[in-house]
Parts: structure tokens; C-alpha cells; sequence
């Protein structure tokens, strides 16, 4: 993470999409089980949005050999992306 705005924060959360109970890593965006995200951040890690609106995987592609989820808000239609993280269901992908 090199952008200077990216702010890490350890934090559990509990996934507003299928209530699973999800430990935070301080890089995760996303519920590991459904991979939803929310939409909290201007930056990564700033929790400055004023949306918080739920985040659905709209696309799922392959960079430089990793995959990266970008996420669209069910509210407002903002896009984020966010690579795959290890712990991720990856039957899931098969849903987008």
C-alpha cells in the first residue's frame, strides 16, 4: 500500500449482507463469505464516506496474477477495488 492517503485499521466487523462475524486484517474491505463490502471510505481507511451503503462485487479480474474485486454501492453507485484476499470462499467468484 503505497499511497500516502491509505490508513490501516485493524477492526472485526460483522457483515450487513449475511451476518457473518469477520477478523479484520487491517487491509480487508470485504466479508470473506460472500465478499460484500460497505462503503465507509473516501480512502481506504478514513471512514469518511457518508454513504454506508452496502457494496456488491460488480466485476472480478485477473492483475499481474492476483485477482481484485471491484465493488460497486448499492446507494450511490461508487466503485472501489480490492484484491482477493487468501482466506476469501472462492466458490463465491463463480456468482460474478
Amino acid at each position: 500500500m503505497s499511497d500516502r492517503r491509505f490508513q490501516r485499521k485493524i477492526e472485526d466487523f460483522v457483515c450487513e449482507h449475511c451476518g457473518a462475524v469477520v477478523t479484520g486484517n487491517g487491509y480487508r474491505n470485504h466479508c470473506p463469505h460472500c465478499l460484500y463490502s460497505k462503503h465507509v471510505d473516501v480512502y481506504p481507511g478514513d471512514r469518511l464516506a457518508s454513504c454506508h451503503g452496502l457494496m456488491k462485487v460488480a466485476e472480478v479480474f485477473l492483475k499481474h496474477g492476483q485477482y481484485v474485486l471491484e465493488h460497486r454501492c448499492l446507494v450511490c453507485g461508487h466503485k472501489k477495488r480490492n484484491k482477493l484476499q487468501t482466506d476469501d470462499d472462492l466458490k463465491m467468484l463463480a456468482k460474478y
